[in-house]
Order: structure tokens, then sequence, then C-alpha cells
């Protein structure tokens, strides 16, 4: 998948209401679906440290400060560095949430409430699992996971973004 399709998968998901702008209510949401999915409330120390590092992330994102980021705007700042910078602790923290069991992977279920609660078709998210989980243990590490997020949004080779992002069936990260 090419730089620019990956963007725009992840662009899509985020535009939850498909009006072409990811507006600040629409990106903070996932933090607030995966909590609630995970049964964790606002208060939660792990829901505090994802939302506060969504607000960074929305920060450097909506570099204009108009409270909306355009696929323009968003393709012009999504790639390794950002994500390395911004992206990462966002998405670390959302695995975090979804770690229920505080062992620091996620097995299917796990994966599965989070991809769910982040837009992914429900469909595509038992493939995704089984091209993370290279040794079969049914497991997928945070350092495996976010490798895979990484390599999907800066244009390189993502089993997992192929599998979440199937033509015809696919939102994004």
């Amino acid at each position: 998948m090419d730089d620019i399709t990956a963007k725009r998968l992840v662009f899509a998901m985020l535009d939850a209401d498909g009006d072409g702008v990811i507006s600040a209510d629409e990106y903070f949401a996932r933090a607030e679906r995966v909590a609630a999915a995970t049964g964790r409330t606002k208060d939660d120390p792990l829901v505090i440290a994802a939302r506060t590092a969504g607000e960074r992330a929305w920060a450097a994102m909506d570099a204009d400060g108009d409270g909306g980021v355009t696929f323009e705007e968003y393709e012009a700042w999504a790639g390794a560095d950002a994500f390395d910078t911004v992206c990462e602790p966002v998405l670390g923290g959302l695995f975090d949430l979804a770690d229920t069991d505080k062992d620091g992977a996620l097995d299917l279920a796990e994966f599965t409430t989070l991809r769910t609660a982040l837009g992914n078709p429900a469909g595509n998210i038992k493939a995704a699992f089984a091209v993370l989980d290279t040794d079969g243990d049914g497991r997928i590490s945070r350092d495996e996971y976010l490798a895979s997020v990484r390599a999907h949004v800066s244009g390189g080779q993502s089993p997992m973004g192929e599998a979440l992002y199937s033509l015809g069936t696919a939102e994004a990260t």
C-alpha cells in the first residue's frame, strides 16, 4: 500500500462523520470509546494518560489551531516523524487501555475491543491479529503492534495495515 493510500485510510477513520475534516471531538472520541469498551472510567490513570497524549497529538496535528484538520493538513503532517514524536504515545496509551490483564500484550479479544473501538471493520480484525501474531502464541506485544502501525502510517510494509484496510472494507488507525 502506498503512502497516500495509507494516509487516506487513516484520515477516513479519524473523520468519523465523513465531512472531510477531522474535528477535535472526532479525534478525542477514540480514547473515550476505548475506555468505554474496556469499562474504564474517566478518572482511570490510563484514560487520563491516553487523553493527555491525545491532546499533545491534536495540538501538533491542528497546527493552525482552527479546530479542524483537512486531508491536506493531515497528509503534510502524518508520517514517521509525527508517529515517533506524537502518535506513538497516543497509540501506546490506547493499547494500554485495551490491555485489561496488564500483561503487556493483547490477546484476540483485547485486540478486537481496541480495533473495533477505533473504527475498524470487525471482519478484518481477526486477519490483522493473525498476521501480527507471528509466533502463534495468541498474543501481540505492544512493540509489535506499534511497529506495525508505524509502518502503515509511514508508507512502509505493514501486514496488519493491509489486513485491517483490505480494499473495499476498511477504515484506519
